[in-house]
């Protein structure tokens, strides 16, 4: 089987500038049936971001972040299911590609699901046209403001229009199950909704649990307004991949940082510290903006968010869910 092959592609990622992957999750994708793997862990904008020349990870290409993004994949039927279409859909889609087989499928994906209609969740859906490969039918799970956006705005009605997508609505909190063990549930979080709502998934395997959240303003707001507690989210599931845009209100010099609303790294930290450390063991920041430096495992931060007991994802890493 393909996906066999996995475990020395991802020797190759590790590198000194990046998180590593535990040996334990390693091991156990070798004999994984269901999994979740992890194809970007950046900020909508990646890194290096456009305008920052002094950023490392322009003459280093390990340090380079894709935007956050993942996928669930049954390799017993050959069904691959993509979180988020990102700007880096090209080379999510070749690490997918080498990780699994995608079947018959339109781009080898039997479903996306989008979290949200700011630019670096669902930008790659521009691959799936006539510029591009030119899908036929590949499906979309959209929530319902983000289904209207994208059948009432162009560029992408022409997607729906031409049938390069087929949109497949859901609602929040009501599962979209596959194959009978599978099931993939949205949870609506606060957020800047412009365009759509925004929501994190809970996606479950035949044994186990990711939370996938890569976007979301505050956890005490997710409380007050949406009467869901980021602690019993956690508690539900056996990974959470959180929001880790900013790791505090000094990594913008010059920026008014409370007009930029996600939960910083460290404040997220403080709040979860008395959670058993098995509950802490569970949480791994992603969505890391390109000023962030946990993305460096030599930095200061980095070693904070080790040494408190919780992780860095890291592109490649993969959750077996049976």
């Amino acid at each position: 089987m393909k996906f066999y092959r996995l475990l020395l592609f991802t020797s190759t990622l590790m590198t000194a500038g990046c998180a590593d992957l535990s040996s334990v999750d390693q091991q156990a994708s070798l004999s994984c049936d269901v999994e979740f793997v992890i194809l970007g862990i950046g900020q909508d904008g990646g890194a290096p971001q456009i305008g920052n020349p002094d950023d490392p990870a322009w003459v280093n290409p390990s340090l380079k972040l894709w935007a956050a993004s993942g996928a669930l994949v049954d390799h017993r039927y050959s069904n691959r299911y993509l979180f988020e279409a990102t700007p880096d859909l090209r080379e999510q889609m070749n690490l997918l590609d080498s990780m699994s087989d995608g079947g018959n499928a339109p781009l080898g994906l039997s479903a996306v699901f989008l979290t949200h209609a700011h630019i670096g969740h669902y930008a790659g859906l521009m691959f799936a046209g006539h510029e591009s490969i030119g899908t036929q039918g590949l499906n979309v799970f959209p929530l319902p403001r983000m289904q209207n956006y994208l059948e009432n705005n162009g560029p992408w009605d022409q997607l729906v229009n031409y049938k390069n997508i087929d949109l497949i609505s859901m609602m929040p909190k009501k599962p979209v199950v596959f194959n009978d063990d599978l099931s993939v549930t949205a949870y609506l979080v606060p957020h800047r909704d412009e365009y759509s709502e925004t929501a994190g998934y809970v996606v479950k395997g035949p044994s186990k649990s990711v939370l996938f959240l890569p976007d979301i303003d505050d956890w005490n707001r997710w409380e007050t307004e949406f009467n869901t507690r980021i602690e019993d989210m956690i508690s539900q599931v056996d990974v959470a991949y959180l929001d880790a845009t900013f790791f505090d209100n000094n990594e913008l010099p010059g920026r008014d940082m409370s007009k930029i609303p996600h939960p910083r790294v460290a404040d997220s930290m403080t709040r979860f510290k008395n959670l058993p450390l098995t509950e802490q063991k569970k949480v791994r920041f992603f969505h890391i903006n390109h000023s962030n430096k946990i993305r460096y495992s030599s930095s200061e931060q980095y070693s904070s968010v080790q040494q408190k007991g919780f992780k860095i994802a890291k592109r490649g890493e993969r959750v077996c869910l049976d």
